[in-house]
């Protein structure tokens, strides 16, 4: 295994802690247990929540990586510490919305379950004190944090993420309705997708599943007290690892 120096405290945010280390191309991740939702208004720790996130996060990437999706992720240590490439974050999130659910059904006349074909990409500003708010183009365009060269790499990054997990979670019994992104530039240039990907940020329904509530295996447990948060997540890193073997240690 390749030594490396926890460093100080790079970021913390709701879900997780960045930590720089000695080694100037490597940064270590620490996901923890808290639980937020409404943007922070509502709080909960839920145990064993980072150890899920992280297992299932880290096996998606692996598998994005597999299928040729550039990601930052080198590995894991422990339970719930991952270790990735330092990047630039794009302060965009990215939504990608293959079925109607959500907050979509509250600002558009659509109904919730609705497939959408071709599935619908939105951009948020990712500042928690703006409330996320929707970017439209001329407002994307005012905040210059994209060309149009490279908002249109993120885009067709984000939807090759969308079909490779698509094709995964469906030969899993799981519909994945929506889930977000976050995008970032390496030292040397490349585009590539951070963050995580789990539970915490996917929305995932079980296809066998008919009840509207018990179908749910993501983050709308709690939002919607539902309980079950635990198991739900649980069950998700299950099936992924039927298929996926990992995730790899690092080094």
């Amino acid at each position: 295994m390749t030594p490396y120096q926890l460093g100080p405290l790079l970021y913390e945010g709701k879900a997780k802690r960045i930590f720089q280390t000695d080694q100037p191309d490597l940064v270590a991740v620490e996901f923890k247990d808290d639980a937020t939702a409404f943007n922070a208004l509502k709080k909960a720790e839920l145990k064993g929540k980072g150890i899920l996130n992280c297992s299932i996060s880290a096996l998606l990437f692996e598998h994005l990586q597999r299928a040729g999706v550039p990601t930052h992720y080198l590995g894991v240590q422990g339970h719930h510490w991952m270790l990735v490439r330092p990047v630039r974050v794009i302060p965009i999130e990215v939504v990608i919305r293959n079925v109607a659910a959500g907050s979509l059904c509250k600002q558009m006349p659509i109904a919730a379950g609705t497939p959408l074909d071709p599935p619908l990409l939105d951009l948020y500003y990712k500042d928690d004190a703006y409330g996320d708010p929707l970017l439209s183009e001329a407002r994307l365009e005012r905040l210059s944090l994209v060309n149009g060269e490279q908002r249109r790499e993120l885009e067709a990054l984000a939807r090759r993420v969308n079909a490779v997990l698509l094709d995964l979670f469906s030969g899993l019994g799981l519909q994945l309705v929506d889930f977000k992104l976050e995008l970032g530039f390496t030292a040397d240039g490349a585009l590539v997708v951070a963050d995580e990907i789990s539970p915490d940020t996917c929305r995932l329904w079980d296809l066998d599943v008919v009840d509207a509530q018990e179908r749910i295996l993501d983050k709308d447990r709690f939002r919607q007290d539902l309980g079950g948060v635990i198991e739900a997540y649980g069950e998700v890193l299950k099936r992924v690892q039927g298929v996926i073997h990992g995730p790899s240690l690092y080094g």
